[in-house]
């Protein structure tokens, strides 16, 4: 593991990190005893880069001698892997937290850990602190890479009977460790994360705080563990970053996203490229005519547009404006055939007015996205957004978010009924949650349900729509 640039781990980190390890299994089985397999359960909430990192974490306890479970109760060590994006989702984590003391009472010896972009907050941090004894350990974004080694200080607390609780969240940019182990929760979807961080700075968002400035993996690594997973038989892999168009940026004599494209686009095998998140401002003609020459990317763009208005996109700091989105829209539907959109948008945000939410619902219209994340502004802590004057009630920017949703709600029922009668390749993702029919995802990221059987999950099938229902898409398997 040689060091390429400052933001990979070096050759002696990583012999640390895997000292660690080894320490970690000889103080798993001294703790638990030799042939008791304890079980570890890992949550994570938020995006896909953290339900990645929830996997790293995962497969970095299995490497200690972990066994995984799915069911709390019955866990060994509890780690709650958080996201800071909401308020909301920060509420449901200290609740969730709050119980955990039960599981302490009844368990003296389970072992309770948080992570994640939450707890990267230092008032978060000091709050887990003070506030919730019955955590044991609390780690950051940028501790990650350096688990092992914070995990075995874990365990020899454990084992001395002197419990020390851990703390562990840097302020500098977190680092790259290809050394990392990864448990895969999906047998037939694999993420790929490709840079981490953001150096966008918009008014609203805490990622650049929690998870660091952009720093890219180097292609030959990106390459390497796409081979890998092709070879394993993965039938999508869809690449990651916080800003995932921007990779390569802070690289020196690499590849661009776009050029990293067409060299994945290359590896053998029968699978499918996604990648997500992709910011406008580093959207580009040439990563549009890369989509189109690829034939295992995916026609579908997740492209957050946040508003439709340009006064509130400046006051966002999103660096483009209405025209410029509107024409990398237009440029994709003429480039990459039957390309679908999907997109986020923040309702409320301070200062909006009426005039400037309807423009958002206009370029709506205009776009006729598949499906929108839609969100009430919510004030992060640290955010330029969280001190603007906010004059506008949430009853307002409620009665906004629900006509934001009436009108999504009939593009959609239009999109799928444009669909009935046409034929889909569709990767089967599993049962429908009464069991009677299969479902699955399109190329354009439109989900059918459809008749099958059990050994047809996680494999590409082509499916004939035959109807809509409540915006579900109703098909049949025609090969």
């Amino acid at each position: 593991m040689i060091q390429a640039n400052s933001v990979l781990l070096t050759l002696r980190e990583v012999e640390k990190e895997l000292s660690s390890t080894a320490r970690c299994k000889k103080l798993v089985r001294s703790f638990y005893g030799e042939e008791h397999i304890p079980l570890a359960f890992v949550h994570s909430f938020g995006c896909q880069q953290n339900v990645n990192d929830g996997e790293k974490i995962l497969g970095m306890l299995t490497s200690f001698g972990y066994g995984v479970t799915f069911e709390m109760e019955k866990a060994d060590v509890v780690i709650y892997n958080t996201c800071a994006i909401r308020e909301n989702a920060e509420k449901k984590v200290y609740g969730l937290v709050g119980e955990l003391s039960h599981l302490k009472k009844k368990n003296p010896s389970v072992l309770i850990g948080l992570c994640g972009c939450m707890v990267q907050q230092s008032h978060v941090a000091e709050k887990l602190k003070f506030s919730y004894p019955q955590v044991d350990f609390v780690f950051g974004t940028h501790a990650l890479t350096s688990f092992p080694t914070l995990f075995s200080g874990v365990l020899e607390s454990a084992l001395s009977g002197k419990r020390k609780r851990m703390f562990e969240i840097f302020d500098s940019d977190g680092r790259i460790a290809e050394y990392a182990p990864v448990y895969r929760l999906d047998r037939a979807k694999a993420n790929l994360p490709i840079m981490y961080g953001c150096n966008n700075f918009c008014t609203y968002c805490v990622v650049p705080l929690v998870r660091g400035r952009e720093r890219s993996r180097r292609s030959e690594d990106v390459l390497t563990e796409a081979k890998t997973l092709a070879a394993q038989g993965y039938r999508e892999i869809t690449l990651l970053g916080q800003n995932v168009n921007a990779y390569g940026k802070d690289l020196k004599d690499d590849l661009s996203f776009p050029e990293l494209l067409l060299a994945l686009n290359e590896i053998e095998g029968d699978f499918r490229i996604r990648f997500m998140t992709s910011h406008p401002r580093d959207c580009t003609k040439e990563l549009i005519d890369a989509i189109a020459k690829c034939d295992k990317v995916c026609n579908h763009i997740h492209l957050p547009v946040q508003s439709g208005n340009d006064r509130i996109l400046k006051e966002m700091n999103r660096h483009y404006d209405r025209k410029t989105y509107l024409s990398l829209i237009r440029y994709a539907k003429e480039r990459i055939k039957n390309v679908t959109f999907t997109s986020d948008i923040i309702v409320g945000f301070p200062g909006e007015t009426e005039e400037e939410f309807l423009d958002t619902l206009s370029l709506i219209e205009e776009v006729r996205y598949l499906a929108l994340f839609t969100f009430i502004f919510s004030p992060r802590e640290g955010t330029k957004a969280a001190l603007m004057d906010d004059p506008v009630s949430y009853e307002e920017k409620n009665r906004r978010f629900q006509q934001l949703l009436s009108v999504q709600k009939k593009i959609e029922e239009q999109l799928h009924r444009e669909m009935v009668g046409k034929t889909v390749r569709v990767l089967v993702d599993g049962f429908n949650r009464d069991h009677t029919r299969l479902y699955g995802h399109s190329e354009e990221n439109l989900t059918v349900d459809f008749p099958g059987d059990e050994k047809q999950i996680g494999n590409f099938v082509s499916v004939r729509i035959d109807s809509m229902e409540n915006r579900a898409l109703l098909g049949h398997i025609i090969d």
